[in-house]
């Protein structure tokens, strides 16, 4: 009977280790899974950072455009108060 146990111990012994062992190399298939989900992280920061300098860019010619038009509206305010010319002839 002491035999019979000491069998049964050291088989659920190894049983545990070979889950465990499994369970260990199951985990190393996620480096190259963690690399991929990097190199797709790296991918779309790039592409945020071209969209930010974009958006940048465009906010940049919109404030310019603005101003632009701030100077023209008095001189087109100013030529629509001035009184009208009688025409000559």
């Amino acid at each position: 009977m002491f035999t019979n146990k000491r069998y049964f111990t050291t088989a659920r012994v190894l049983g545990v280790a070979m889950v465990a062992a499994a369970g260990l190399s199951g985990c190393a298939t996620y480096d190259d899974e963690f690399a991929t989900i990097n190199s797709r992280l790296d991918q779309l920061d790039t592409k945020v950072q071209g969209a930010a300098q974009s958006a940048e860019s465009a906010n940049q010619s919109a404030q310019q455009a603005n101003q632009r038009l701030d100077q023209i509206d008095g001189r087109v305010r100013q030529l629509e108060a001035a009184p009208r010319r009688v025409p000559r002839g």
